[in-house]
């Protein structure tokens, strides 16, 4: 960072505080990771600084010789990974991925059916506020409210009944098994498509620990961060005879000239998601995060659906008075990152919310493992009875940063 605290020093001083708070706390937000040297260094590389709209081979500008061979690399990497016949990887977020999907096969003012933001599902599946929610109808999906987990019986009625153009299975904060090819079905019977959001389960999904929609479900859409560990972006998979349409919607339908240097540290995030070496670290965060989630109950606090399968969870605190909002501002205090959520059933706004949602990819990629989650699980849930209690919240501060310093944000 010497040039630019040379050139810029208010920025400089920024990026070092942040560095210091990532270095120093503990990051259970469930959509973050920590990337590599090597996605940092092609993130901050040359590559940014070339226009090079349309696609490898058919570019608008001259010179794109070498951001062809970048593209290629990151789309068959893609394709490998996943099983894919078909990839995008110019898609700037998982929000424009889907977009893409959405105007490459829908008319404005047909019908999604998605599920609710506030029982699991995203802004970009059918919310008012959101794009999808003003361009077309949109009829949403639950969990059941005993179990909180999906109802596929439940689910093929709607369907059946809302004859929606496409189907959006996938989820924000779900942490259980998502039945893909029973989605499929359920699409195939009522005519409609298949649209498989994997954003925050793609590294499951890539290395088998989680059932994959690719090859399963008419498209999937991700984000190449949080568990590809990836730098931030989306992608679009799907079988070869749907690509065509899907890279007209992409470019030129929503979008100029593609970030190459993101491009490239997607290329690279494949890369390192190939090797025999990730498999291992995502059974990791899975091991860290049902260590974690019985921990956490073991302290007397509820879960949604009781546990996970995945990376995440989601604790529901209406039985301790607490809001998210305030329990995520007093584990802030205690160097612990997690975010408000909204649960099932929830009858708070979303920016004070019932829950919280909390994840271990970030922690797992510094090397922390079962041990360290049983003191995080414990400390979270002593902060959460002690809200008020600011000696206790500092004393855990002071134990979260003496764990923090034993796990630099870069182990190799």
């Amino acid at each position: 960072m010497s040039y630019l605290a040379k050139t810029d020093p208010a920025i400089a001083d920024i990026i070092e505080k942040e560095r210091l708070r990532q270095t120093n706390g503990l990051e259970l937000i469930a959509s973050e990771n920590v990337v590599s040297h090597a996605v940092l260094e092609a993130m901050g590389s040359i590559m940014t600084n070339k226009y090079a709209e349309g696609y490898p081979g058919k570019r608008y500008y001259g010179g794109c010789e070498f951001h062809d061979m970048a593209e290629n690399l990151a789309r068959d990497r893609l394709k490998q990974l996943f099983g894919a016949e078909y990839a995008n990887v110019q898609p700037h977020s998982g929000t424009q991925a889907n977009m893409a999907v959405y105007f490459a096969y829908m008319k404005l003012g047909e019908k999604i059916l998605s599920m609710k933001l506030n029982q699991g599902g995203h802004l970009s599946h059918g919310s008012p506020v959101s794009f999808t929610g003003k361009f077309y109808q949109v009829a949403q999906y639950g969990v059941d409210p005993k179990t909180e987990m999906l109802d596929y019986g439940i689910i093929e009625e709607m369907a059946k009944k809302e004859k929606p153009q496409i189907i959006v299975c996938g989820a924000s904060a779900y942490p259980r098994t998502i039945d893909f090819k029973e989605f499929q079905s359920i699409a195939d019977g009522v005519g409609a498509y298949c649209l498989a959001d994997i954003a925050h389960i793609a590294g499951l999904c890539a290395t088998g620990l989680h059932p994959n929609s690719v090859g399963v479900v008419n498209f999937t859409t991700t984000t190449t961060h949080k568990t590809l560990r990836g730098p931030r972006g989306g992608a679009i998979m799907c079988n070869a005879d749907l690509g065509t349409l899907i890279d007209k919607a992409v470019f030129p339908g929503m979008q100029g000239g593609p970030l190459m240097h993101t491009i490239t540290a997607k290329a690279v995030c494949f890369h390192e998601a190939l090797q025999p070496s990730f498999k291992e670290y995502n059974k990791q965060i899975i091991k860290n995060a049902k260590v974690l989630a019985e921990t956490l109950m073991e302290n007397g606090l509820r879960l949604v659906s009781g546990g996970t399968d995945n990376h995440l969870m989601l604790l529901d605190l209406t039985e301790q008075g607490l809001t998210g909002l305030e329990a995520e501002t007093a584990l802030g205090k205690a160097g612990i990152t997690v975010n408000k959520n909204t649960i099932p059933n929830e009858t708070k706004s979303p920016f004070v919310t019932s829950g919280l949602r909390v994840g271990t990819p970030a922690v797992t990629s510094r090397g922390m493992k079962e041990a360290e989650m049983r003191l995080i699980g414990t400390w979270i849930a002593t902060v959460i009875k002690n809200i008020q209690n600011e000696a206790t919240i500092k004393d855990v501060h002071t134990k979260v940063e003496a764990l923090s310093s034993k796990f630099t944000l870069y182990p190799e």
